[in-house]
C-alpha cells in the first residue's frame, strides 16, 4: 500500500460568481506543482467540500487529475449517511488516485464501537489506501486512544491526518509503527516532523509552498537548526492564515498573489479588511526575507 510523505496541500476550491472557477483551479494546481509539493488533497475541509454537491466534487477531482499524476492525488470523503457515502465512494473509485481522506461521521456522534464499524466498512469498500482524518472540533466526536489504534490496524488504513489535539495519542500513533502520521495542525509541523511524522496536510502551504517543502526536507535530512529557522520564518504566516475560519484567509492570501478570486460559498464569509491588511504585511515580510 501507499506511503504518504512530505507536504500535501488540501487545495481550496476557487469560485467566481458562485460557480467553480476551473481556470483558477488549474492555475493554482500548476503553481503548487511548480513549487514542489508532494501531493494535492481535493475536497477536504479547506476545499469547502460541504458546500459542494457530489457532482461538483467529482468535477473538481477530474480537473485536478488532468494535471496531477493520480499517485499524488487524495480525495476527501465525508458524510454521515453511510449508504450515500458508500455510493459516492464507488463513484470516486472509478478514477485512479492515491487514496481517500475520511473523517468520522460528523454531527451524529457515534459510540467508539460505531466509529470502529464505520471505518471498517469504508476501508473494506475501498480499492485505494485510506487516510483517517481525526478532527474532533469539526466532527464533534473524539477517538479514545485504544479505539484509534485498533482502527488503524486495518490493512487499508495507512495514514492519519492528526488534528486530534491529544499529544499522548499522537505519540502512541507515532510509536506504534502501524500507520503514517501526517500533521494536520500547521503550527505543530516542526515538532511533529521531529518526532517522526511522515509529512503534513497543511492548508497554509498554499502560500509560499516552497518554504514548507524546504522545512520538510531540512528535518528529513536532520538539519534541525536550519529547519527551526525556516519554521519560525513561516510561523507568522501560519498564525495569520487561521485568525478567521479556514479557508477565508488562505483564499485572501492567494487572491493577493493573483492566483484566484477571493470568494467563498455562504455561509462562509470572506476575510475581514483587518485580516487582509495583516496578510499583506506578513506576505511583504516573507517576500523581503526570501530576497
Amino acid at each position: 500500500m501507499s506511503s504518504f510523505q512530505g507536504i500535501w496541500v488540501p487545495i481550496v476550491t476557487p469560485f467566481h460568481h458562485g460557480a467553480i472557477d476551473f481556470d483558477g483551479l488549474r492555475r493554482l494546481v500548476s503553481h503548487l506543482l511548480e513549487k514542489g509539493v508532494d501531493g494535492i488533497v481535493v475536497c477536504g475541509t479547506t476545499g469547502e467540500a460541504a458546500a459542494l454537491g457530489n457532482h461538483e466534487q467529482l468535477a473538481v477531482l477530474d480537473a485536478v487529475l488532468e494535471l496531477v499524476p493520480p499517485e499524488r492525488v487524495v480525495m476527501g470523503l465525508a458524510g454521515n449517511n453511510l449508504a450515500e457515502l458508500l455510493t459516492f465512494q464507488s463513484e470516486i473509485l472509478k478514477r485512479s488516485l492515491a487514496g481517500l481522506l475520511v473523517p468520522p461521521p460528523y454531527y451524529i456522534r457515534p459510540s467508539q464501537a460505531g466509529l470502529e464499524a464505520f471505518f471498517k466498512t469504508v476501508a473494506d469498500a475501498s480499492s485505494v489506501p485510506v487516510i483517517l482524518y481525526d478532527i474532533p472540533y469539526r466532527t464533534g466526536i473524539a477517538f479514545e486512544q485504544a479505539t484509534l489504534l485498533r482502527i488503524v490496524a486495518h490493512e487499508r488504513i495507512v495514514a492519519i491526518k492528526d488534528c486530534g489535539g491529544n499529544p499522548a495519542t499522537t505519540l502512541a500513533l507515532l510509536s506504534s509503527g502501524k500507520v503514517d502520521v501526517l500533521c494536520g495542525e500547521d503550527h505543530q509541523i516542526f515538532g511533529a516532523l521531529c518526532l517522526g511524522a511522515k509529512g503534513a496536510i497543511a492548508a497554509s502551504a498554499h502560500v509560499h509552498p516552497e518554504l514548507f517543502v524546504t522545512l520538510y526536507q531540512q528535518i528529513r535530512d536532520n538539519r534541525l537548526a536550519a529547519g527551526r529557522t525556516t519554521f519560525f520564518k513561516l510561523l507568522p504566516l501560519i498564525h495569520s492564515l487561521f485568525i478567521e475560519p479556514n479557508p477565508a484567509p488562505v483564499k485572501t492570501a492567494l487572491a493577493l498573489e493573483g492566483l484566484i478570486h477571493d470568494e467563498l460559498r455562504a455561509p462562509m464569509q470572506c476575510s475581514s479588511e483587518a485580516t487582509a491588511v495583516r496578510l499583506k504585511e506578513v506576505l511583504a515580510v516573507l517576500e523581503n526575507s526570501n530576497r
